[in-house]
């Protein structure tokens, strides 16, 4: 079992969990049809993506 030769310090230790924190989620405005989605995700409304019907629009 892998065991520290040396104790973390404090700095060192806040460095590794900083990224431990909870972020929110970021939404954009589509330009199509004004609704707000996630990035590289599909808009659901219309079935865009990237310029390119994808999916059937729901009704």
């Amino acid at each position: 079992m892998a065991v520290p030769k040396r104790k973390v310090s404090r700095a060192k230790r806040g460095m590794r969990r900083s990224t431990d924190a909870l972020k929110q989620p970021t939404y954009i405005e589509d330009s199509n049809s004004g609704e707000l989605r996630r990035p590289h995700h599909i808009d659901l409304k219309s079935g865009m993506y990237r310029g390119r019907q994808v999916l059937q629009p729901k009704d």
